[in-house]
């Protein structure tokens, strides 16, 4: 059964589930092709494969394509990515490689619509001015196809507002026991793992973790309301059997499909 959209006409997301999407690029630290790195998007594009990459905000309100929110594990750099600027962010090489980190113009000029590209926007739960400068820069990519995601509910809300034309999605899971959200209280993980905000969010798709695909959450919103589920990360023979079944798309790393 497939159910009406909250907001009212659905947008059609065919094409973000025609594909795997690699999980930040088709990466490969070991051959020297870093996560969330230009050669990691170049070689999902070589291969067919989606995008998804991760965003943070620059200390002069860029928006940078990197994962953590220090960049200790992937440079040869020490502190928050939102100390530096934007220029000093983009001659910083990843650690094992020459390439260095992205803007996420730049990325986008890269990609250039030739694979979809999933943009998960990081957030502190603090309200930032990340959301509203990506949705600046896609702003000016009409016809690519792309979609912003995020874990936080609020960040979701605001590009109802924000960014209304480009399809958003909530990623989430059953268990907020982790540091990363020890700072909210046991009211807001309830709503996030139980999609009470849904009302709010109104997600045009989901992006939920593979372990806990099986769950109620996610089976209504695919089953009931419609919306396509997309699984992360599959890293194994089992998770993907498991995506296959319970999802429309699988967010992959680790191996080629």
């Amino acid at each position: 059964m497939r159910g009406p959209s909250l907001d009212g006409a659905r947008p059609d997301l065919g094409w973000l589930v025609a594909r795997p999407i690699a999980h930040r690029g088709l990466h490969d630290a070991a051959a020297g092709v870093i996560e969330n790195s230009g050669p990691a998007a170049e070689a999902a594009i070589a291969r067919g494969f989606g995008i998804e990459c991760d965003i943070q905000l620059s200390a002069d309100g860029e928006a940078m394509v990197f994962h953590d929110f220090v960049l200790d594990r992937l440079t040869e750099r020490q502190g928050a990515v939102s100390a530096q600027t934007a220029e000093a962010l983009a001659a910083i090489p990843l650690r094992g490689s020459q390439a260095l980190i992205p803007t996420l113009s730049g990325f986008l000029d890269l990609v250039a619509g030739r694979v979809p590209l999933v943009i998960e926007i990081k957030s502190r739960f603090d309200g930032d001015l990340l959301t509203r400068r990506a949705a600046e820069i896609v702003a000016g990519r009409d016809g690519q196809p792309i979609v912003f995601k995020s874990f936080d509910p609020e960040i979701v809300a605001a590009l109802r507002e924000i960014a209304p034309g480009v399809p958003r999605g909530i990623v989430a899971m059953n268990d907020y026991s982790y540091p990363d959200y020890a700072h909210l209280d046991a009211g807001q993980r309830r709503a996030m793992a139980n999609l009470l905000h849904f009302e709010r969010s109104r997600p045009d798709f989901l992006s939920w973790r593979v372990a806990d695909l099986d769950s109620a959450a996610p089976y209504l919103c695919r089953n009931v309301v419609g919306m396509p589920l997309m699984s992360w990360t599959v890293r194994t023979p089992e998770d993907r059997e498991k995506a296959s079944r319970l999802a429309d798309q699988m967010v992959f790393e680790g191996f080629t499909p």
